[in-house]
């Protein structure tokens, strides 16, 4: 099923229909020439396929446009039935073989780990953002367990928070849809966020980052208190360093997934990102918002 899969190289903007907004960014990215992690997107013809088999059985969409966000309890129970079905059905066999078949060429003879993450059509999009409330795995190594990450970003469609969202925002179940994204892992001596306008004022001139030790999931979720810092769009100039107590970060596993460890105490009050890394990434930012003609978020590793 050639159209189950799409690269990140044949992907742009445009392609959110098919990559949803983390896939159709991270194609537009690689073809602007941005450092991006290699990858490919499973796309929402693969989802739509396996829906059509559930769909055949018992009905989903119809069933979320019927609830009413405010009980809490029926969407809960509604949530954990959707999502059990979707995890359970066997993915059609022509999508699970193109998706084994491009993973072993992404993660060549090594093995490379991989992360699988939702990437919801309507996710980024302009009038509403749907980030943060589908699955990711990170540190992904076994093929055989690949399928059923994809499954659970699939499911994940179907959390509390994401019918309750969409319900509450009236998005018709007709235009709904979930591709994942298949993208290598950096082993992340340090990770976080870089916006290019201050997330907190608006102040356009500015880029703000965000980091802490290890992989970029400690940040994102809350977990750790990340180093802070405030860059001259134009200058570079730091106006604002913040060095907090970073007192753990996640970690690969050898055997897949990923661990919460301390921080050795020599490095938990010390920056994560040094002066050169920070102009660097200020570079980044800069070709990006040029590129996208707006201010944006990019996760970055180190």
């Amino acid at each position: 099923m050639a159209d189950a899969i799409a690269w990140f190289a044949d992907l742009g903007i445009g392609d959110r229909p098919i990559a949803g907004g983390k896939g159709a960014s991270l194609g537009e990215l690689t073809r602007a020439g941005i450092a991006v992690p290699p990858g490919f997107v499973v796309t929402t013809r693969a989802f739509d396929l396996f829906l059509a088999a559930l769909e055949a059985r018992a009905p989903v969409r119809a069933r979320i446009e019927t609830c009413d966000p405010d009980d809490l309890a029926a969407v809960t129970a509604l949530s954990c039935d959707l999502r059990r079905r979707v995890e359970e059905e066997a993915m059609p066999a022509e999508v699970e073989e193109a998706l084994l078949a491009a993973h072993r060429t992404l993660s060549g003879e090594r093995g490379a780990p991989v992360a699988v993450r939702s990437s919801a059509t309507t996710e980024d999009a302009a009038d509403a953002s749907f980030a943060g409330l589908q699955d990711t795995f990170l540190w992904v190594i076994d093929a055989t367990d690949l399928a059923a990450r994809v499954r659970e970003c699939w499911g994940s469609l179907y959390s509390v928070e994401s019918i309750t969202y969409r319900r509450r925002q009236s998005f018709p179940e007709a235009g709904v849809a979930m591709a994942v994204v298949i993208q290598q892992m950096v082993d992340a001596r340090a990770a976080g966020v870089m916006f290019t306008r201050s997330p907190t004022t608006g102040d356009k001139s500015v880029v703000t980052i965000e980091g802490a030790w290890g992989l970029g999931s400690a940040v994102v979720s809350g977990e750790v208190t990340p180093d802070h810092w405030v860059l001259g769009k134009i200058t570079g100039e730091i106006s604002v360093r913040e060095v907090s107590d970073k007192h753990i970060e996640h970690c690969p596993l050898a055997l897949g997934g990923v661990e919460e460890r301390p921080v050795p105490d020599d490095r938990r009050r010390v920056p994560c990102l040094d002066d050169a890394t920070l102009q660097a990434l200020r570079d980044i930012g800069r070709r990006v918002e040029r590129h996208t003609g707006r201010c944006v978020a990019v996760l970055r590793r180190a």
